[in-house]
């Protein structure tokens, strides 16, 4: 696999982090109940990034309609809980 065929997926992956990092960017401005700092951000971008890159990177390897759904649900709980865990100390 070249790094050609995976610049376009990451590119994407790069945009839809930079897009979901808008949301609180922009309800920053209109409500102060959303305060990030700039660590906020750079912990979101790289849980983001690196989540869409796993699966990516994931989904090339794994082969099976139910593999790959499985990998994609594996990643997205890992993210969901390692975000409540920054948020909110859920298991602490």
């Amino acid at each position: 696999m070249s790094t050609s065929t995976l610049q376009k997926p990451l590119l994407g992956v790069a945009l839809a982090t930079a897009l979901l990092l808008l949301l609180p960017a922009v309800a920053m401005q209109f409500t102060s109940e959303v305060a990030w700092g700039p660590g906020d951000f750079v912990v979101a971008g790289v849980l983001l990034f690196g989540a869409g890159a796993l699966m990516v990177l994931g989904l090339r390897h794994v082969t099976g309609i139910g593999r790959q759904a499985v990998l994609v649900l594996g990643v997205a709980l890992g993210l969901a809980l390692v975000w409540a865990e920054l948020a909110v100390g859920l298991f602490t």
